[in-house]
């Protein structure tokens, strides 16, 4: 359960919804829920703090980013959102090209990868955060399989070297997650029950 850092905080009056994140993944499950939403990118150094294990930093980033995104739209509903992927506690990044792809998936396969999908939502006086976990099992994967699922899906900007909402399904043995919009990096079922805290449902519209 999401837990507040703000029992008392009054409930506003919706003047927009804002997702603090410049992601276009994020951006484009946000738009499944058929609000009205801006985005921005927030000023969030996101250097990891020393000793801080990758789950602790995804979700500090994710309510760094909303508290930022309030700060810059006072008034607003702002989401903020943060993924990381862990092989153990060993944080597993986004390979950038084919090489760098090829040798992750080299060393993922047969492995469970641990998505945590950080989310934090703010009125600017009451935050909402969560940590959704999506645990990922790799098959048994050989060198022709991974080079023809790279070429074919290209996933260089995805932590773990495989798009889940496309062909990298395939590589998987099976998947576990509370939420399977999670994996993609936007929680929808966490953030719905956020935004109706805050008085926005997707399915009766803005609530007095």
């Amino acid at each position: 359960m999401p837990s507040s850092q703000s029992a008392h905080a009054p409930q506003p009056t919706l003047t927009s919804l804002v997702l603090a994140s410049s992601s276009r993944y994020r951006r484009a499950m946000l738009e499944r829920l058929a609000l009205p939403f801006d985005t921005l990118s927030p000023d969030v150094d996101e250097t990891p703090q020393p000793g801080e294990l990758p789950a602790a930093l995804a979700l500090r980033l994710s309510i760094a980013k909303a508290r930022a995104g309030a700060q810059q739209r006072p008034g607003s509903i702002v989401i903020g959102s943060d993924q990381v992927a862990t092989l153990g506690e060993e944080p597993i990044g986004k390979p950038g090209n084919f090489d760098s792809a090829l040798a992750q998936l080299r060393r993922l396969s047969g492995k469970i990868v641990t998505f945590h999908s950080a989310l934090a939502v703010t009125d600017g006086h009451t935050v909402l955060h969560d940590d959704v976990i999506t645990e990922c099992h790799f098959r048994e994967l050989d060198d022709a399989e991974i080079t023809a699922y790279l070429l074919a899906d290209q996933p260089y900007d995805t932590a773990g070297s495989a798009k889940a909402e496309s062909l990298g399904i395939t590589l998987m043995e099976r998947m576990r997650s509370d939420d399977p919009t999670a994996i993609i990096g936007l929680p929808l079922i966490a953030l719905s029950r956020m935004l109706r805290h805050f008085g926005l449902s997707a399915t009766q519209g803005a609530q007095a």
